[in-house]
């Protein structure tokens, strides 16, 4: 594949480069030649293994790169997309870049209008709990605050998400809540975070699906990109520790006991941890 020059205020990436830095580890040379980039490296690799263990084709690919630099600044609000400079600089098809328009448009980012073109939308249009979007802020200029609203969300829906699981009295239920406890003890024990994390991720998961509230329900997506995105911070509330397996069995037992109230108490226990909620909500006392 050739890869041409490309001018200094495109504001896109050139032709190849979907591959080479968006969803592969760069060397160090390589990532310093890429401006879109520069002065947040530790931050932008992070993103891109995060883009990278999803195994997007090409399509997908396309969405995520543009989709990082819309939300990070790099193409700012009320630009002009044009497709055929998409298809240039990244050598894809027309049709991969129609369709990839087409999600960042269902996503609130961009708009297409006959006779105007495609271009990118203000903040306040962005469907903020798409979980790609949420991935996206985090890894951005954007991360404190995206992580700060994530960990405040949590802590408004998870709660009473445990609460009506208890009400529910499952057998089944509680059993896959206490399994998945018992994988993060031994994932913890063997120091193996991949295993906690997708673990931990399907037990919250879990939690909101049993609720009994369809709306509940369709927030399982919004969490579970919020512990991926704990999971790769240093502060995340989910990292791997055993208190964060003891609350997760407290939240089990009270679950099993039909304890609403103890259930609702557990999961304010576990989330207050996170060093943002922690500076806006106290801690529950312990009685």
């Amino acid at each position: 594949m050739m890869t041409a020059a490309r001018p200094a205020d495109s504001g896109l990436a050139g032709p190849g480069e979907l591959d080479r830095y968006s969803y592969a580890e760069a060397s160090g040379a390589d990532r310093g030649a890429v401006p879109a980039w520069d002065g947040d490296t530790e931050l932008s690799r992070a993103g891109r293994r995060a883009a990278g263990s999803r195994g997007r084709g090409l399509h997908g690919q396309l969405v995520q790169q543009l989709g990082q630099m819309i939300v990070s600044g790099d193409l700012g609000a009320d630009r002009p997309l044009v497709p055929e400079e998409i298809g240039q600089r990244f050598e894809v098809s027309r049709t991969v870049v129609r369709e990839s328009l087409r999600v960042l448009e269902a996503k609130g980012l961009v708009s297409a209008r006959p006779n105007v073109g495609t271009r990118v939308r203000p903040v306040s249009d962005w469907n903020l709990l798409d979980p790609d979007i949420i991935e996206w802020r985090a890894f951005g200029p954007q991360r404190e605050d995206q992580r700060r609203e994530l960990s405040e969300l949590r802590w408004t829906i998870e709660p009473l998400a445990a609460r009506l699981a208890a009400g529910h009295g499952r057998e089944d239920v509680q059993q896959r809540l206490a399994d998945m406890a018992e994988i993060m003890g031994h994932a913890l024990a063997q120091g193996d975070s991949l295993t906690f994390a997708r673990a931990d991720a399907e037990f919250h998961s879990l939690l909101l699906q049993v609720a009994g509230n369809r709306m509940l329900e369709h927030l399982s997506g919004i969490v579970s990109a919020a512990l991926h995105v704990s999971g790769a911070s240093a502060g995340g509330c989910d990292r791997p520790t055993e208190a964060g397996v003891g609350q997760h069995l407290r939240i089990v037992d009270a679950v099993g006991a039909g304890d609403g109230t103890g259930a609702e108490a557990a999961m304010r226990q576990l989330l207050v941890s996170h060093p943002e909620v922690e500076r806006v909500v106290p801690a529950p006392r312990e009685h």
